[in-house]
């Protein structure tokens, strides 16, 4: 480690793993509510495409997301491959209980192995998105993250405004990594830094994952197959959005600054309930094109993850704003020329 504490440079990773999170924070944010028999299709087929990681829905109150309303139905319905770990986030301890539930049902074609829990690293955001203070929300995370523990499940924990906030704007490093940390001693075994609003900038990237993987002894990458799951080490996540056309650019930063795990939405679907204007996740299909490009390995088959792309824009009625739905692969235009 260096004298300012950051951790030394490391190596590109050779894999890198992707967690689909369409499911729920793409389809929460759509102004229609989408037919429980399409999620499940949508489900169903971006499970076949090579995908490891799928986030399915969430567990919040339907007065408060009517989009997923359908979250007990949907996880009883869809049939995904064994090898895919489905995850669901949620709010609270009622969230976390009706998870539980679902589990306890009995799901041997999709069990949950894992929550999401979340929280802003702003006052102000995490206000405006969970009516509650910064520290009114990590107290309640810290049970939610222990009891989910104590259940077997794997936890993830998304700190949003990780790069600034739309109300607040800059947000403190310092700042971030101190709830990451707290997040992490209560429980998180991954820990997920999203540019919520699309805010961040590569040279912005790059430092605050430097310095979360020197100060939350944090490792760089390591082989896709470990799952992040190998010697009890935190596993580093970028979530981006594409709000100003930076999200592939701070997946390189991030790829430089040594992480290997990656959330990202078919379509380049979802977004953030606040403020408006927060326009959705970086695409599926535009990051593992440019994985790919660089012989960087994802294992997705990115013809099939364009395919549910293009079923989603029919299902919408819209045009999705995919580079890669529009273009196809690299080689695919203009006869291949």
């Amino acid at each position: 480690m260096s004298p300012e504490g950051k951790s030394a440079p490391v190596r590109m990773p050779r894999a890198v793993r992707i967690r689909e999170v369409g499911p729920r924070d793409g389809f929460q944010n759509e102004p229609e509510i989408i037919p429980t028999e399409l999620k499940v299709e949508l489900i169903d087929a971006l499970a076949r495409t090579g995908l490891r990681r799928i986030e399915v829905t969430s567990f919040v109150r339907a007065t408060t997301i009517p989009q997923l309303a359908d979250a007990e139905e949907v996880l009883a319905r869809i049939t995904v491959p064994e090898y895919v770990a489905l995850s669901v986030l949620v709010a609270n301890e009622r969230g976390l209980d009706r998870a539980l539930a679902v589990r306890e049902r009995g799901r041997p074609q999709a069990p949950i192995t894992q929550v999401t829990v979340f929280m802003s690293a702003s006052e102000t955001h995490n206000r405006k998105n969970l009516n509650r203070s910064v520290e009114e929300s990590l107290a309640g995370l810290e049970t939610v993250l222990g009891r989910a523990r104590a259940e077997g499940l794997r936890c993830e924990a998304v700190l949003s405004t990780s790069f600034g906030c739309p109300y607040e704007g800059a947000v403190p490093p310092q700042r971030v990594l101190g709830l990451a940390a707290a997040l992490r001693g209560a429980g998180a075994q991954e820990i997920a830094l999203a540019d919520t609003t699309g805010m961040a900038n590569p040279m912005q990237v790059v430092a605050l994952f430097e310095d979360a993987r020197g100060r939350l002894g944090a490792e760089g990458w390591r082989p896709a197959e470990a799952e992040g799951e190998a010697g009890g080490e935190l596993e580093l996540t970028a979530h981006f959005h594409n709000t100003r056309g930076q999200g592939l650019a701070n997946v390189l930063a991030a790829l430089q600054a040594g992480v290997a795990s990656f959330e990202s939405s078919f379509g380049e679907l979802g977004g953030c309930p606040v403020p408006a204007g927060a326009t959705g996740n970086i695409a599926s299909e535009d990051l593992v094109s440019m994985l790919s490009e660089m012989g960087i390995e994802t294992g997705v088959e990115l013809e099939a993850l364009i395919a549910c792309a293009r079923r989603a824009q029919e299902i919408l009625g819209r045009p999705l704003g995919s580079h890669t739905l529009v273009a196809g692969p690299v080689g695919t235009l203009a006869g291949g020329e």
